[in-house]
């Protein structure tokens, strides 16, 4: 299933070694994986579960 998946590159993430994350958001679920291993495993968590998620590192880190 996660071949079909669209995939989203961390901002973060560049061509100089710095790649970490990639997610992809379905209708029920958010797929995450480390990008260096995309055919490795993936994390998958509730849509509202990885909003929770962005919204607490937002408050917290982003300012």
């Amino acid at each position: 299933m996660t071949s079909t998946l669209r995939w989203f590159k961390s901002s973060y993430s560049n061509d100089s070694g710095g790649q970490c994350v990639e997610i992809a958001p379905s209708p029920a679920l958010t797929h995450i994986r480390d990008s260096k291993n995309p055919g490795g495993p993936t994390l998958r968590v509730s849509t509202e579960s990885w909003a929770a998620f962005v919204q607490q590192v937002r408050a917290q880190y982003v300012r």
